[in-house]
């Protein structure tokens, strides 16, 4: 049972929309998905509470970051939404139970400056515990041409961490999320452009 773990230690960087989608996409694929909420603004329980019901499923879980909960049986894939601030016990905590770390970025000098830092601690876990989950970043909300995008590819270069690309910034995922919905549960025509971007994504979830 895969653990993925959505985390990014500044807010606003769009965790919640990267862990609804991949939640939507495996459920898409059969997978008994479970989506843990780590994060006081519960937006991802929020996201769940408007799911339509004739929708494959996606099963909520109230995750306290205690290292010793573990969700119920029959569940084949968890997702945990992070909070913003994520550090010390309970990012060790969530980082033991993880099987893939995935961090969502976008193109600005501070998001890139708390990312690198971070980087730097999930290494210096993995040194201090010996575990070592699959760790990957997504750039979010780029804009095609713009210095921020330009800057951001230059930072993502200097990091020995895989990149999976970059997503779009595009009201796509406001107006999705706002019914509840991921991109997998539209038709295809509607997103395929973020359908394409999602493809490296999807890839290194299904490894």
């Amino acid at each position: 049972m895969p653990v993925i773990l959505i985390a990014n230690p500044k807010g606003g960087v769009g965790k919640s929309t990267i862990a609804s989608n991949i939640a939507g996409y495996l459920a898409r694929q059969g997978a008994q998905v479970m989506l843990g909420d780590a994060d006081r603004q519960q937006s991802a329980a929020r996201w769940l509470a408007l799911r339509p019901p004739q929708l494959p499923r996606i099963a909520g879980w109230e995750f306290d970051g205690k290292a010793s909960v573990r969700p119920p049986k029959g569940v084949s894939h968890v997702l945990i939404d992070t909070p913003a601030g994520l550090h010390g016990k309970r990012l060790e905590a969530l980082y033991r139970i993880a099987d893939k770390i995935l961090l969502p970025l976008q193109p600005s000098l501070f998001d890139i400056q708390a990312t690198y830092d971070f980087v730097q601690t999930l290494h210096d876990l993995r040194r201090q515990t010996g575990h070592k989950p699959a760790l990957a970043i997504v750039g979010m909300r780029a804009k095609e041409g713009t210095l921020s995008v330009e800057q951001l590819q230059h930072f993502l270069q200097e990091l020995a961490v895989p990149v999976l690309g970059q997503l779009r910034d595009t009201q796509n995922y406001v107006q999705l999320a706002a019914r509840g919905l991921s991109l997998w549960d539209v038709a295809p025509s509607r997103v395929e452009r973020d359908l394409a971007q999602w493809q490296p994504l999807t890839a290194w979830l299904d490894e």
